[in-house]
């Protein structure tokens, strides 16, 4: 009799073991999800990526669990992501709901690979180049911006100001505002004498000096301002 209980203990356990395991199951710090929230997508397997996607599984496998199922169906990664919506239907628990968010979300990748790279300020020269386009032929003074990323990538231009024939006035909170609401780490000036001189004023110089203060106070990094006329350009000094 004791050898027919410790039998029929075993035989639970093993029963209870091969149970597929639920996401709610697992604690919040082990959820794919909430993974992703607190670590970073980094930090994830590929197939707890893709339960992300999926969202939920099916009765009696997990989201993780058909993550996995999906990826052995279609062989690997790359696969799945050429994979025609409707070969992914084949399989349990993927409805035209998951099978079209699959194929969305690969696709959305295919087409941010094929997109041109954005363009780059690496040097006071890109910074010219970028903005000279919204200052030539100008008869008022003009400010432009151009707000880039940590890698210098060109995230927004923008012109910010544009007054009259001989100034027009630096808006430090609109600047800083523009920046941060583009998503921008650092940025670069510009603004055209419709005379002709690049030698910068008085003022020029004091906005630059207040800019820049403003600038270190919220963690932003001032690349550049520059005074650009139809054939030249020159740096304010900072």
């Amino acid at each position: 009799m004791k050898v027919q209980v410790r039998d029929c203990r075993w035989a639970l356990i093993e029963r209870v073991r091969r149970l597929p395991m639920r996401v709610k199951d697992l604690s919040k710090r082990d959820r794919p999800r909430e993974r992703l929230l607190s670590s970073g997508a980094e930090a994830l397997a590929d197939r707890e990526l893709l339960a992300v996607l999926l969202g939920s599984g099916f009765r009696g496998a997990s989201a993780l669990d058909l993550a996995s199922q999906v990826i052995e169906h279609c062989g690997d990664l790359d696969a799945l992501g050429r994979s025609d919506p409707h070969r992914l239907l084949a399989l349990q628990g993927i409805g035209p709901a998951k099978a079209a968010r699959l194929t969305a979300a690969f696709h959305l990748v295919r087409r941010a690979k094929a997109w041109p790279e954005r363009e780059r300020i690496t040097s006071t020269s890109d910074l010219a180049h970028a903005c000279a386009p919204l200052l030539h032929d100008r008869t008022q003074e003009r400010l432009v911006m151009v707000v880039c990323d940590t890698g210098g990538r060109v995230l927004k231009r923008v012109v910010l100001t544009e007054g009259e024939s001989d100034h027009t006035v630096m808006p430090i909170r609109k600047v800083i505002t523009e920046v941060l609401t583009s998503g921008g780490a650092m940025f670069g000036l510009a603004h055209n004498h419709p005379g002709g001189s690049l030698e910068p004023s008085a003022a020029d110089l004091e906005a630059t000096a207040r800019l820049i203060e403003a600038t270190e106070m919220v963690g932003l990094r001032l690349l550049d301002h520059l005074i650009i006329t139809d054939g030249a350009w020159r740096r304010i000094p900072i």
